[in-house]
């Protein structure tokens, strides 16, 4: 990997809240570097030059010269940093000196090329499983990115850590067995059992009306009355017929 920016820094000689404070708003933001058996230093530095490094195409894993007046300088790179939880401006950065002999552990970004046949042609679903994968090798060997072509990708298959490109040169220490991408099928509705569909065809029962209460109370008082009035016409006929 090629180094990509030289960055400006300055010795911080003031701490605390409100130090910090009046750097930021003086267009800075407070810093820190450190490693490859060096003393560490507290700096201040632009924080428009840092989200540019982190912008550029090697994003976390760039490595750049910091130009610390008064130092020598130093190849470095972003090892952490803090944005304003509300604002979201720039708040802290530390950065790690690199020497070009000692191996770094970095995780690397996953590009994906190409329309899978399984999705094109086949009707399938593309998943995206593993969008980074961390590998060990020295500062100058780091790939900005992993770009993979899933073009000739069908039903049932899948791509693996172990099918990235990597040099010679750069060792994987994510599990290579694990799944990159593949192309699935799309889940078939349950069909339903005969029974239920034809119970669903089926029209319904016509629902029974009951009368209310009330009326089913007038209607039995109404038969009972005319009930007693028969038993009573039967005996007013037979009376009548024994006074005949």
């Amino acid at each position: 990997m090629a180094e990509l920016l030289s960055i400006e820094a300055e010795p911080r000689e003031a701490f605390g809240k409100n130090a910090s404070r009046r750097l930021r708003h003086a267009g800075r933001v407070p810093a820190v570097v450190y490693g490859d058996q060096g003393p560490s230093l507290p700096l201040t530095v632009d924080p428009k030059e840092i989200l540019r490094v982190l912008r550029s195409g090697a994003g976390q894993n760039a490595i750049f010269t910091l130009e610390i007046k008064g130092k020598a300088p130093a190849r470095v790179m972003l090892r952490d940093w803090q944005l304003d939880p509300i604002k979201g401006n720039l708040i802290h950065v530390d950065m790690v000196r690199v020497g070009r002999d000692h191996k770094l552990r970095v995780k690397v970004p996953i590009h994906i090329k190409g329309e899978a046949k399984g999705v094109k042609v086949q009707g399938g679903i593309f998943e995206f499983a593993l969008r980074e994968v961390e590998v060990e090798c020295l500062p100058d060997d780091i790939p900005e990115s992993l770009t993979v072509d899933v073009t000739e990708l069908t039903i049932g298959q899948n791509l693996r850590v172990a099918n990235l490109p990597l040099g010679p040169k750069v060792k994987v220490l994510t599990d290579p067995n694990r799944v990159v991408a593949h192309v699935v099928t799309l889940k078939a509705e349950e069909e339903k059992p005969a029974e239920e569909v034809l119970a669903e065809a089926a029209p319904a029962e016509p629902e029974l009306i009951r009368k209310p209460r009330a009326e089913e109370e007038e209607e039995g008082e109404e038969g009972q009355e005319s009930e007693a009035g028969k038993k009573e016409a039967k005996k007013e006929g037979k009376r009548e017929g024994k006074k005949e």
